[in-house]
């Protein structure tokens, strides 16, 4: 009987400590890459405001070449969504649909992701003229973990995590464009 308090009494300490780090862990993340582009802001606009084009440049669209996609909309144009669905656990199920287009700068996107776990994340491309021939395009992500998932983000290095996947596509990006 003493084992079986000891045991529930440990439990009880840990679950306690568990919520109080939840309790002060911060609970969103942002990350941002960016690379600068030989061509116009209005040549970089009109390719990165189609979302079918991220198949030539993003990391995540090319992890599975078995992969379903699936449209809704015109592409280019608030609410169009781009869905996916994989076999793969690093790729899953989800969708991203064009939230809001400013001008030729800026294109905001919702990420739902779908499985192998639920997420609703944010995600943007900003340009910034630098000439009229060079253009620097900055991609981020914006998310947020709710009590008490958000423990996670104490032990989760979303820069390194994300980080050299949008760099690494924002480089492919700038190969693509720069042919």
């Amino acid at each position: 009987m003493k084992i079986l308090k000891y045991s529930l009494a440990v439990i009880a300490i840990l679950l306690a400590i568990f919520l109080l780090l939840a309790f002060f862990a911060p609970n969103r993340y942002s990350v941002e890459r960016q690379v600068t582009i030989k061509k116009s802001k209005q040549e970089v606009f009109d390719y990165i405001v189609l979302l079918k084009n991220q198949d030539n440049f993003s990391v995540w669209a090319n992890m599975d070449a078995q992969m379903k996609k699936t449209y809704k909309g015109e592409d280019g144009k608030v609410g169009f969504v781009s869905a996916w669905e994989s076999k793969l656990d690093d790729v899953g199920k989800g969708e991203q649909e064009i939230l809001k287009i400013v001008g030729n700068e800026r294109i905001e996107y919702e990420l739902r992701f779908i499985e192998p776990f639920e997420a609703n994340d944010l995600a943007y491309m900003q340009l910034s003229e630098i000439s009229p021939t060079e253009t620097t395009v900055t991609w981020g992500f914006k998310g947020e973990m709710a009590f008490p998932m958000n423990i996670f983000l104490l032990f989760m290095d979303m820069e390194k995590q994300l980080g050299g996947d949008l760099q690494k596509g924002l480089d492919n990006l700038k190969t693509v464009l720069e042919k």
